[in-house]
């Protein structure tokens, strides 16, 4: 996988996340400082759930050969600073000609996407500072 880099400069909490070919842009709403010129990073994490459970969803079915059209997933995700705590409410819609028990299949796939077993277990971070100047990114 590639390394994210994250780069914000003066445009208040405009941040480019950038791999060696793609750009997303994550700001935060304007009653908070931000321009509102993207999602915001708790959005981000919860698009990366649906996205994720999408594809893995997407892969099972195209495996098995079954009729799925479409998958659409919902994520709200809140975080309690009170308990220290972050839920994920995913609401998953399949479209296509399937029956009931691959629905109920496809639906426990979904419990099964990376980004859901990574969230799901314990997580360590590791944060070094280093003490180099950073390198203009190019044609952001």
């Amino acid at each position: 996988m590639a390394t994210i880099t994250a780069r914000i400069e003066r445009t208040p909490y405009e941040t480019h996340l950038s791999t060696g070919t793609q750009v997303i842009v994550v700001d935060e709403p304007k009653e908070v400082g931000g321009q509102d010129r993207g999602m915001r990073p708790g959005e981000l994490l919860a698009g990366s759930l649906a996205s994720c459970t999408a594809v893995t969803v997407r892969m099972y079915a195209d495996r098995k050969g079954w009729s799925l059209d479409s998958v659409v997933i919902h994520v709200d995700y809140t975080y309690d600073p009170a308990e220290k705590r972050s839920r994920f409410v995913m609401k998953l819609i399949l479209n296509g000609d399937l029956d009931p028990e691959q629905r109920l299949r496809l639906r426990e796939i979904a419990d099964r996407c990376p980004i859901h077993r990574a969230l799901e277990h314990p997580i360590d971070f590791e944060t070094t500072l280093v003490d180099e100047p950073a390198q203009p990114v190019a044609n952001q």
